[in-house]
């Protein structure tokens, strides 16, 4: 009798053990799909190119950024000490709810005064890096009529203040990145490439830059050729294509081969890269358009 009990629960305890078997089986069948759900957020996203949602509901905006699919924002609205009329530390909360991370922002309007208290701000927000997007203090230049832009001033004044400027960032605990548009790959007055200037005489370990990809093409200049010239000073990208009129389109909708330049992202020294698109056109809304340049980077091959 104590021999059958034996065997019996022996055939229980295999019928179990299958069981389990089988319910851990079916638990990691259906794990891909769970588990794409968690890692499906990637890369990152301009906030400027979706300014006008975020000037009308910055939070609402902030959460169709989210479920389009990006992981990493960069901001472009600080005004009275707030980011989204958020303050810093309300909006580095409110990002994180949503599963975003904020990791650099646009600073344009930085002053010599006071660049420590937007840098105390930037900090308390969450970002990693500090960005100038244009020369500032009156030293940037836009003609509406022409839709050109320029610099007022030399390569060296502004390589003196970018230089004033890591002091301050890298006291603050920020990377301060300089973003170039096509500009400043144009020989100035003096005779003198703006952007080599600024990568030859600003100090490497504090002061690196947030290549904009389409602005070097414009500006018929070769990203992958500067890589090779100047390794490991480009820590962002600005991802964004140009159409076959030159205009801003969507990622992968566009001219811009993608592919090339991404497989130079090490010896660029790429830690980032956002979506941007300054604007739209045909009717394509931002927030459309966002989703379909997130598509654009899968297929690419961006991670």
């Amino acid at each position: 009798m104590k021999k059958s009990i034996s065997i019996l629960a022996l055939v229980l305890s295999v019928f179990y053990s299958c069981k389990e078997e089988s319910k851990k089986t079916q638990q990691t069948l259906e794990t891909p799909e769970s588990m794409s759900e968690e890692v499906s957020n990637f890369g990152g996203l301009a906030l400027y190119t979706v300014r006008d949602a975020m000037g009308e509901d910055a939070k609402a905006t902030l959460e169709k950024v989210a479920e389009a699919g990006y992981k990493n924002i960069e901001a472009a609205s600080y005004a009275d000490g707030k980011f989204y009329n958020m303050s810093p530390t309300d909006f580095k909360s409110y990002v994180n709810e949503l599963g975003l991370t904020p990791i650099s922002t646009h600073q344009g309007s930085v002053t010599l005064d006071h660049a420590d208290t937007m840098m105390a701000d930037v900090k308390a927000a969450g970002f990693e890096y500090f960005v100038i997007p244009v020369p500032p203090m009156g030293m940037f230049e836009f003609n509406m009529e022409e839709r050109t832009m320029n610099m007022k001033g030399t390569a060296a004044e502004l390589a003196d203040i970018l230089d004033t400027l890591r002091e301050k960032a890298n006291a603050a605990g920020l990377k301060l990145l300089y973003h170039n548009h096509d500009f400043e790959f144009k020989t100035d007055k003096d005779g003198v490439v703006i952007i080599d200037h600024l990568l030859e005489n600003c100090n490497p370990e504090f002061v690196n830059f947030q290549m904009d990809l389409y602005w070097v093409t414009k500006a018929g200049a070769d990203p992958v050729a500067y890589f090779e010239k100047y390794p490991g000073r480009f820590k962002i990208w600005h991802v964004k294509d140009m159409d076959d009129q030159g205009r801003f389109a969507p990622v992968g909708k566009g001219t811009i081969d993608f592919s090339r330049i991404l497989a130079e992202k090490e010896l660029s020294g790429m830690e980032y890269y956002m979506v941007e698109q300054d604007m739209t056109y045909e009717g394509l809304e931002p927030l459309e358009a966002i989703k379909i340049s997130h598509e654009g980077l899968r297929e690419i091959g961006f991670e």
